[in-house]
């Protein structure tokens, strides 16, 4: 029997989001949970939590919030394909993104550098206002 078709009762969160391809690296799937980006039937979980399938996760990931449902378990990163039948995302969430990107495309905020760099009176305001800030 090869490990792909063994069935595993008990697997750890950071190793499950690894997995399903959250996360390029555990260390990574790690520090997320531990900075909160990660909520595990809408409680702040620790990376050794067990995961159980059936269960709701919520993973914050840039600019959007997805929630996921766990549909099966597995303990090795394979192909995305594979990945994607580790679980599935909620209607909700599926609306949230469409709506935030949406939103985010008609506001006209792409983040994109000045055309200019700004002069040394620019700069100096700058600095002064961010001096404010502290």
């Amino acid at each position: 029997m090869s490990k792909k078709t063994l069935v595993i009762e008990e697997l750890r969160l950071d190793k499950w989001l690894w997995a399903a391809r959250f996360f390029k690296t555990r260390n990574l799937a790690k520090t997320a949970i531990d900075n909160g980006k990660v909520h595990y039937d809408g409680q702040r979980p620790k990376v050794s939590r067990t995961v159980a399938v059936g269960a709701l996760i919520e993973i914050t990931q840039g600019w959007d919030i997805k929630e996921v449902v766990i549909l099966g378990l597995s303990t090795q990163r394979g192909p995305a394909p594979e990945a994607q039948k580790l679980y599935q995302e909620t209607e909700r969430s599926l609306a949230n993104k469409i709506a935030a990107a949406e939103k985010r495309r008609l506001s006209g905020d792409t983040g994109l550098a000045p055309a200019q760099r700004p002069d040394k009176k620019s700069r100096r305001q700058i600095h002064r206002f961010k001096r404010q800030e502290d």
